[in-house]
């Protein structure tokens, strides 16, 4: 099985043009990496918050809060970048949702988007959830889709600070992380997204998702790699 694994990966070294990241070491060394927390909104997160009111079951993502704050601040202690990407959706003015938005909410989201205001500035909703907030040398990166590079400037930050890899975590895994990591994977970012650091409303959605990105994607690891590994880079 090792022969198996290593003739397309030393094929692959063959044929790159700049140097190949293959374990996960390599691709999460803190200075060129950067952590993204996506959308640890209370809309999102929350009891009380839109999901909720919906009627999804946002328990998993109360679970794993923790969990991300914990992987968070050992990021920040090993020099990884820290961007926080959150999502500002409703206006009075409606500014940022199109026909086919509204349509598609009408259809499936109930009254979010359209009789519900979803993560709009200075409101609860589209406030971060809990002890998931940036700090004042984070970056934050606001988007008004489910992609976090999708208009906005994302990729322009990480290219100017010289990011290979992006590691992902929050919401929901089953949309908007796993949007945000496709993106990343066709940028030619190397995507980790993190199992125990990101949660959706069900655990066959959290699973599927996970088993898509991790075949086509990048890679899924666990926190505990991921701390293990900043801990001791840092040391």
């Amino acid at each position: 099985m090792t022969n198996v694994l290593n003739e397309p990966l030393a094929a692959a070294r063959r044929l790159t043009n700049v140097p190949l990241l293959a374990t996960l070491a390599e691709k999460v060394e803190a200075k060129h990496t950067a952590l993204l927390v996506i959308d640890m909104q209370n809309d999102f997160c929350a009891s009380g918050g839109l999901v909720d009111r919906g009627g999804r079951d946002v328990s998993a993502v109360a679970e794993m809060a923790p969990r991300l704050a914990g992987l968070i601040a050992t990021a920040r202690e090993a020099g990884v970048r820290v961007i926080f990407v959150r999502c500002s959706y409703s206006t009075d003015a409606n500014v940022y949702l199109s026909d086919v938005w509204l349509e598609q909410a009408a259809r499936r989201q109930g009254g979010g988007y359209t009789l519900s205001p979803v993560c709009q500035d200075g409101t609860w909703g589209c406030d971060y959830f809990g002890d998931v907030r940036p700090q004042p040398n984070d970056i934050i990166v606001v988007k008004h889709r489910y992609s976090a590079f999708h208009g906005t400037d994302l990729e322009l930050i990480l290219r100017a600070n010289g990011v290979r890899t992006v590691v992902l975590t929050g919401v929901s895994t089953h949309v908007c992380v796993e949007t945000s990591a496709r993106d990343a994977f066709v940028r030619d970012f190397y995507a980790v997204t993190v199992r125990d650091g990101t949660a959706a409303y069900s655990a066959q959605e959290h699973e599927h998702a996970l088993a898509i990105l991790d075949r086509f994607f990048g890679q899924v690891v666990d926190s505990a790699e991921l701390q293990e590994l900043w801990n001791a880079e840092k040391a």
